[in-house]
């Protein structure tokens, strides 16, 4: 997991990193390149090392800026300085230049770019980087779905469902988006990516360390009411509050083990976040980590633009993020789909 850019994670707190927005040659000489220097270590050469990199940074420039329904400062000022696209595109080339060595680009989620407004600004992003590093040869592909919940499939209704004549786009929790899961949306993502100038043979990666959605609260058939809402709302496995929501989520449970070539297109599905890490402290917490306090965290939070004004649907009494958080292992556990 490479994950230290300058300024990161601009758009929330819980995440916050050691470096500013203006240490980009800090990043480059004191992070990258001693773990390049690491992985291009003779003794690892018949290893393959896949290197995930820098979740929740690129499509923050496309939807967390200025005239953004959740804009910050901190985004604005990392899309100014090019913080971001410079330091992945240096990370790819060091990274890139190794034989055995595998980057595979975060590509956020279904349920923030999986609008029209955001699919093909975020896709173009990603080639700037690309881009930056001198070849697009550095990618070898791109992750969805990192330490988030949405889930690979909504077996009991697609985009194209009409619920008495209304499109299930129409629903408050759909919300226009054009998908209602993580894999059709990775497929359609992938495609686009290579119709812009990545090689055709890019491959995605699905985290699905904790969208199983499983146990007693998951629908074992669609709904047959004749209501938009109400039939999203009672097929739906995705139990969360609102698509928005990120933080410890309540009632969430493993997802699909670990495995390769699942489906066309998807080099694998890997568990990323590791479950019961926590996402962000429920509460103000003192740290020598940078990690701030999200209000997303906590459970009492009414919600902001990002998630619809919602409910936060987070876990209450978490730790700080990374660090362990036994009560949601367990219920990750209890929830797990497949069941364990």
């Amino acid at each position: 997991m490479i994950y230290n850019l300058p300024g990161r994670d601009c758009a929330a707190l819980a995440s916050n990193g050691e470096l500013g927005p203006d240490d980009l040659p800090r990043y480059k000489s004191e992070y990258i390149d001693p773990i390049a220097a690491i992985q291009a270590d003779a003794k690892y050469k018949n290893l393959r090392i896949i290197n995930i990199v820098e979740i929740d940074s690129l499509p923050n420039l496309v939807t967390n800026t200025s005239g953004q329904a959740g804009g910050t400062a901190m985004c604005d000022t990392m899309k100014a300085n090019g913080g971001y696209v410079q330091g992945i595109g240096y990370a790819l080339n060091k990274l890139g230049a190794i034989g055995n060595v595998y980057n595979y680009v975060d590509a956020a989620h279904h349920g923030w770019i999986g609008w029209d407004s955001n699919f093909g600004p975020t896709a173009d992003i990603m080639l700037q980087a690309a881009q930056a590093s001198g070849s697009v040869n550095n990618v070898t592909g791109f992750i969805t779905n990192t330490a988030n919940y949405s889930a690979l499939t909504e077996p009991y209704f697609t985009i194209g469902t009409n619920v008495n004549g209304t499109s299930v786009r129409q629903s408050k929790w759909v919300d226009w988006n054009q998908y209602v899961d993580e894999l059709s949306f990775a497929q359609a993502f992938r495609t686009k990516l290579v119709s812009i100038g990545f090689n055709s043979n890019i491959g995605m990666l699905i985290d699905t360390s904790r969208n199983g959605w499983g146990g007693s609260a998951r629908p074992t058939a669609a709904s047959t009411s004749t209501n938009v809402d109400t039939f999203v709302n009672e097929s739906r496995i995705d139990r969360r509050i609102h698509a928005g929501n990120w933080c410890n989520q309540s009632g969430a449970g493993l997802g699909e083990r670990p495995k390769a070539a699942p489906a066309a297109g998807i080099d694998a599905y890997v568990w990323v976040k590791p479950p019961g890490e926590s996402d962000g402290s429920s509460s103000l917490i003192p740290n020598d980590e940078g990690k701030g306090f999200d209000r997303m965290c906590d459970p009492t939070y009414t919600g902001n633009a990002r998630n619809g004004n919602s409910m936060s649907g987070a876990l209450p009494n978490a730790p700080i993020s990374g660090a362990w958080f036994s009560a949601q292992f367990q219920q990750l556990m209890a929830n797990a789909y497949p069941a364990l």
